[in-house]
């Protein structure tokens, strides 16, 4: 069978890209990268937040195709049922499913006011109050997460599917010098270190300037 292709956009300004990249690496997945030029209708509709579900990323994998980032990750707990993207527990199993839905569709007064763009750093930065609340009920899920199962990750000692959803989450909290506790700070703090986020991040801040819509949207 052909290698899998996770067909992405930019490393510095794809949130959803980001999301299914992290959800392959944590699953354990060897699978090879398509970048969408920045040009692409489909990396114009990600970057400026019109859509959570466009085509991209997708997932290429043998003969099935799967896009949108929360059913490339239940695809990837079907496939690799071991890696642990989901809780083993049914309860925490839902409660996961829960707060992955709430990421994806919600959390839009913050996800604009803050989009994802892991080379700048604005101290000081000021969130207006539509912002905040989205921030607040997010620090509130992770300390319910983080005290509910024990940390150091949402669900337990290994980082799975909630954390990859919100990772994009701690990339824009470190841009935007968003306060934070020290609960949520560490958990920052541990993403950031995960070798995949490295990777990540290294790709992004060695990213040609090429998006120059961005700057005029937002």
């Amino acid at each position: 069978m052909a290698k899998p292709v996770l067909t992405i956009s930019s490393k510095n300004y794809g949130a959803w890209a980001l999301r299914g990249w992290l959800m392959c690496r944590l699953a354990g997945l060897d699978f090879s990268e398509k970048i969408i030029p920045p040009d692409d209708p489909a990396m114009k509709a990600e970057m400026l937040l019109l859509s959570s579900s466009m085509l991209v990323p997708s997932l290429q994998h043998g003969g099935v195709k799967v896009w949108d980032t929360l059913a490339i990750g239940e695809y990837l707990h079907e496939i690799k049922p071991k890696a642990g993207l989901l809780p083993d527990d049914i309860a925490a199993r839902a409660h996961c499913r829960a707060i992955c839905g709430e990421m994806h569709s919600g959390f839009s007064s913050m996800r604009g006011a803050l989009p994802m763009n892991i080379k700048a750093h604005f101290k000081n930065f000021k969130v207006w109050s539509r912002a905040q609340a989205d921030i607040d009920r997010i620090v509130a899920i992770w300390r319910e997460c983080l005290k509910a199962h024990g940390g150091p990750f949402l669900f337990g000692k290994q980082p799975g599917m909630a954390d990859a959803m919100y990772a994009p989450v701690v990339t824009r909290f470190l841009s935007y010098d968003v306060a934070l506790d020290n609960v949520c700070a560490a958990y920052c703090k541990r993403v950031m270190e995960l070798p995949a986020m490295k990777e990540w991040v290294t790709a992004a801040r060695q990213e040609p300037e090429e998006i120059d819509e961005l700057d005029a949207e937002f």
